[in-house]
């Protein structure tokens, strides 16, 4: 399975203390060159700047090649080259919060995975407690999806404990 990452998901999976689930769930995960860079940058958290300077080996740095993309809306470099990577390597999914990345993944057909999306599937194999890891995240400046949205995801996980 080939999982491209953008920089969002990683950044607060990190912040929450949950990156690992990232690993037992897609075993190997490729970021791009600006992605790193992003993670790596002075504006970044300590926290993420000191696990991106170790990153583990189920994380690989590649380059993209951004001559095969080319974005109809504006979204930054890091979500670009994740584009690029996954049209070069036919990935199985995009690991992407932002909404117009988002938008031009889905134009060119590309699966993308949100980082909610890998908080519930974590929550599904017992690798995290979903309303914990969404307590955590709301004490980020992460943007939230609508409460609705929110609200349903914590409804499955309620169910799903109860069964």
């Amino acid at each position: 399975m080939i999982i491209i990452a953008d920089t969002g998901p990683i950044h607060y999976l990190i912040l929450i203390n949950e990156i690992e689930v990232l690993e037992t769930l897609a075993g190997r995960v490729i970021v791009p060159h600006a992605v790193f860079q992003e993670l790596q940058a002075a504006g970044a958290p300590e926290q993420v700047r000191r696990w991106i300077s170790s990153q583990p080996d189920w994380i690989e740095v590649r380059q993209a090649n951004t001559s095969l993309f080319t974005p109809r809306k504006k979204i930054g470099l890091g979500e670009t080259e994740a584009i690029a990577l996954a049209i070069e390597l036919k990935a199985d999914a995009l690991l992407i919060d932002d909404s117009d990345a988002i938008k031009e993944a889905h134009r060119l057909q590309i699966p993308t995975l949100r980082l909610f999306n890998i908080l519930e599937d974590a929550a599904k194999k017992d690798l995290l407690d979903l309303p914990e890891a969404i307590e955590k995240i709301k004490r980020t400046n992460f943007h939230l999806p609508p409460t609705e949205l929110t609200e349903a995801m914590l409804e499955r996980d309620r169910k799903r404990k109860q069964h």
